[in-house]
């Protein structure tokens, strides 16, 4: 089973998700290099099936591959979070007896090897996943657990309700629908309440446009996906998943952030291929080329824009560093939520900054002053989480 690798998470060992991460930097920089020198944008479609007049785009590619590579990172962070509440909970002159020596059936026994479990520390954490954890039928985890319970030094909740159960990396996997379902819902209606400029050459200015004519309310193609909308729809999708299996909302968030941070790295790029979410006209070394089909209204003559994809795409990526380097290296002085927290703020001032530059945001009159709505939701996020964190830590630290 993919789970059931050797105990190798030391903090100075590079992980295994930072050579697709390295590659896809490494491949995304040349292409976008080229660009620059020659103006070439790969086409948006990346198969095109004619039998079936069928055609899968390079964005949707893009979006998935950056949904997977995320849900892998979390999965690692899971994993290494249950051998630190392991680690905690059992003494180390049990977690290194070897499996070889308990009275377990021949079967099973070479079914752990197989697995690479030769040590209790390991079957104690793969018995906690559960039926995900140990590649045994149900009748085989309670001989397992049976035999480990005469064990001298075994303390019954191991076997049967242990505090690394909760941090079972399968539930990456099991609630990811969820929260996919529900940030697409979230992203769908902070579009539909706060539609772009743009949205009006096909009719649509205001939400009440969408509801005199009800099938644009599902009508994709033309694009209108909020990230903010997405991100609370993905929390509520997390809440509803952790309330179900009674694990902890707050401190699964904080390894999700991690993973949405870095698919929203890799996600970027479906902009660049789809020549969208461009900024400003510019003259910079880096500016990108968009042709004269994708370029906004107003904006025909000019042919260079400031890349706003890329300065989101590379903003992320600094929070996904920080945000790992949190997770792994400092997770001892933090509270749970401190960075999911952490996150919003980082993000919250990466579109800040990025609505300086972009072009099609719904702009919000307050007085004689015009704000992009992004832009006050962004503020309000930031100063909201910021003062969140302020206050537990200083509670806490009035309590010693």
């Amino acid at each position: 089973m993919g789970l059931l690798v050797k105990n190798r998470s030391r903090l100075t060992e590079v992980q295994p998700y930072w050579y697709p991460i390295t590659l896809f930097l490494l491949v995304a920089s040349a292409l976008y290099v080229y660009h620059i020198f020659t103006g070439f944008t790969p086409d948006r479609v990346a198969i095109a099936i004619e039998a079936l007049q069928f055609n899968i785009y390079w964005y949707g590619l893009i979006i998935t591959g950056g949904i997977a590579l995320g849900s892998y990172v979390v999965v690692r962070l899971a994993h290494e979070q249950a051998r630190r509440v392991l680690k905690e909970e059992v003494p180390p002159n049990m977690r290194s007896r070897p499996v070889d020596r308990l009275d377990l059936p021949e079967e099973i026994v070479e079914v752990l090897a197989d697995n690479d479990v030769k040590r209790m520390g390991d079957l104690l954490l793969y018995l906690g996943f559960g039926a995900d954890g140990l590649p045994l039928n149900s009748e085989g985890r309670d001989v397992v657990r049976q035999t480990l319970a005469v064990q001298s030094g075994i303390d019954a909740r191991w076997l049967e309700n242990p505090r690394w159960a909760q941090w079972n990396p399968y539930h990456v996997w099991n609630g990811l629908i969820w929260c996919l379902i529900f940030a697409v819902i979230g992203a769908r209606l902070y579009h539909v309440l706060t539609p772009s400029p743009s949205m009006a050459e096909v009719g649509i200015t205001s939400p009440a446009d969408y509801f005199r004519n009800p099938l644009q309310l599902i009508n994709l193609r033309r694009g209108g996906l909020g990230i903010y909308g997405g991100i609370a729809g993905g929390a509520l999708g997390l809440l509803i998943y952790a309330y179900r299996t009674r694990i902890s909302w707050l401190g699964w968030a904080d390894l999700a952030v991690v993973g949405v941070a870095l698919g929203q790295f890799v996600g970027r790029w479906g902009n660049f291929i789809n020549q969208e979410l461009y900024g400003r006209p510019s003259s910079a070394p880096w500016a990108v080329w968009i042709e004269p089909a994708y370029r906004l209204d107003g904006y025909e003559q000019f042919t260079r824009f400031h890349p706003a994809f890329l300065y989101e795409s590379l903003w992320n990526l600094l929070a996904f560093v920080i945000l790992l380097t949190l997770v792994r290296r400092f997770h001892a002085r933090l509270f749970r939520g401190d960075v999911m927290a952490a996150y919003l703020i980082l993000y919250a001032v990466g579109r800040t900054l990025l609505e300086t530059v972009r072009l099609d945001s719904r702009q919000l009159e307050l007085g004689a002053v015009q704000l992009p709505v992004a832009t006050l939701v962004s503020i309000v996020i930031a100063l909201g989480m910021a003062s969140w964190i302020y206050v537990r830590h200083q509670r806490a630290g009035n309590g010693r």
